[in-house]
């Protein structure tokens, strides 16, 4: 079982990475710093004659890289009650990939992955977060890729998610439940 983390927070040891940390401690996985790569936005050509062209920048490494993981998990802080940024854009992208002839396959191969997501933010996070995790609902969804669970964590300065019980408790949940999988 090949597991991939991909991190769409900007701040180095945030409340997002040490709930990640956490539950990802003891299994083997591959991170993914999403503010590490340069990665274009997307640039919308999917009605013009030429289609998507290549953006040049680092976004298809991480795409070839995850491709072959059996899970992925998606670790982002709340950012005005959504996914970072960063995040966004990564996703945005794959509006792209599912074009690119480079990836025939891309949506099948997808398909096949089962998905957690864990999120961290102040305000009330357990419920102002729920509309971030329908949005990744969705996308996977489409994508045809098993929604497996969620952890929607509460902290704003840092290292205030350690206080959160719940979350680690559902985060260790999750571990042992990898960790039996492999």
């Amino acid at each position: 079982m090949n597991i991939a983390v991909i991190y769409g927070g900007t701040r180095p040891d945030g409340n997002t990475e040490i709930l990640t940390e956490y539950l990802i401690e003891g299994i083997a996985t591959e991170k993914f710093y999403l503010k590490d790569y340069n990665i274009k936005p997307i640039m919308d050509m999917r009605h013009s004659k030429d289609g998507f062209q290549d953006r040049s920048d680092e976004y298809n490494s991480i795409i070839e890289r995850i491709l072959p993981c059996d899970i992925l998990i998606f670790a982002t802080p709340i950012y005005w009650y959504s996914m970072s940024g960063t995040m966004k854009n990564f996703i945005d992208r794959w509006s792209q990939t599912l074009r690119d002839p480079k990836y025939p396959d891309f949506k099948n191969r997808m398909a096949s992955k089962k998905a957690f997501v864990i999120a961290v933010g102040g305000d009330e996070p357990t419920i102002k977060g729920l509309p971030m995790i329908q949005q990744f609902n969705h996308i996977f969804d489409f994508m045809g890729i098993e929604f497996a669970g969620y952890i929607l964590g509460n902290g704003n300065k840092p290292e205030e998610v350690i206080q959160d019980k719940n979350a680690f408790s559902t985060a260790a949940q999750i571990r042992n439940t990898l960790t039996e999988s492999s």
